[in-house]
């Protein structure tokens, strides 16, 4: 799948925000595929961008990519600079950062998402040349249900994660992240966007710690057969599968692991705090956790997608 020659507008798109580690990863594969790319970035300065005169290039991107790269300084909360960083784009990537002066998931989170990804849907609206939109939610906007242990079903992209439940428990990420993509479908309905989201699992990159607002509740996922992580590479090529092929919709859950032994556990816990002492490996090492989720739409998406690894079951 490759963009096809139908004009400037169709081969270009914007990603926003493109400083974090799976925006800037999406610009440097978008513009490897030929695209034109508007990185959209909230602190351009603290970005991994950088530029060259009049000419801006990401690190890591020369040669003829760095001519189809134009960098946005844009922020969520500013309507005027989104549009100009979508004006002439036939697509959107859309992945909240959270903003310098709100850094970490607390109770006020859920409101500065909510508000972020109703600018994000309003601008794309008011932008015609926008054919689809792709956006990033997480898997903890699907698994915090009451009826989790019990259900004979396993979860997929049809569930939705409880409010109630999650403002009881303090889970935070859980609560943003459907309160936001909630948001987002309805005015994407309201105003006749075409768009598709990405409910990702446990991004598994080199700076993930503890203080990951997704692992609260970790331990309750691990024994309901819902702990699953996604590889970068991965979770990159699903965002672009999913705006290439013209079939897509509704939600998409990604993951290509399921945490569900104890020695997973373990290396998962040395991943996250290697500082610290390790537990030891139990003899449950071997007892395996019936997987309780699954990604079976998207496995059927991607089969054809150039350079994707197996999923798990």
């Amino acid at each position: 799948m490759a963009p096809a020659p139908c004009g400037q507008s169709c081969n270009t798109v914007c990603v926003m925000d493109a400083s974090g580690r799976l925006g800037s990863s999406l610009v440097k594969k978008l513009l490897q595929r030929g695209y034109t790319v508007h990185a959209a970035v909230q602190n351009y300065h603290g970005s991994c961008f950088t530029s060259s005169e009049d000419l801006p290039s990401p690190s890591g991107v020369s040669g003829d990519n760095s001519e189809r790269l134009k960098i946005f300084q844009s922020d969520p909360f500013d309507y005027h600079s989104m549009i100009d960083a979508l004006r002439g784009c036939s697509g959107l990537f859309y992945t909240f950062e959270p903003p310098q002066y709100q850094p970490t998931y607390d109770e006020y989170m859920a409101e500065v998402e909510v508000r972020a990804a109703h600018n994000v849907l309003e601008a794309c609206a008011q932008i015609d040349t926008i054919d689809k939109v792709v956006f990033t939610s997480s898997a903890t906007a699907v698994i915090w249900k009451d009826d989790r242990k019990t259900s004979s079903t396993n979860l997929d992209e049809r569930h939705w994660s409880d409010i109630n439940l999650c403002r009881k428990f303090k889970l935070w990420h859980g609560l943003s992240k459907a309160l936001a993509e909630k948001t987002a479908w309805a005015l994407a309905m309201d105003r006749d966007v075409n768009m598709v989201c990405v409910n990702a699992g446990l991004l598994m990159a080199p700076d993930l710690s503890i203080e990951n607002p997704y692992l609260k509740g970790a331990a309750e996922m691990y024994e309901d057969g819902l702990f699953i992580t996604v590889d970068l590479n991965f979770l990159v090529d699903a965002h672009i599968c999913v705006f290439e092929d013209s079939s897509t919709y509704g939600r998409y859950l990604c993951f290509n692991h399921v945490i569900s032994c104890n020695e997973d556990a373990v290396e998962l816990a040395g991943l996250l705090s290697p500082a610290s002492p390790q537990p030891q490996r139990s003899e449950e090492g071997t007892r395996m956790i019936q997987q309780k989720i699954s990604n079976e739409k998207l496995k059927k998406l991607m089969v054809d997608f150039e350079g994707v690894p197996n999923l798990d079951s």
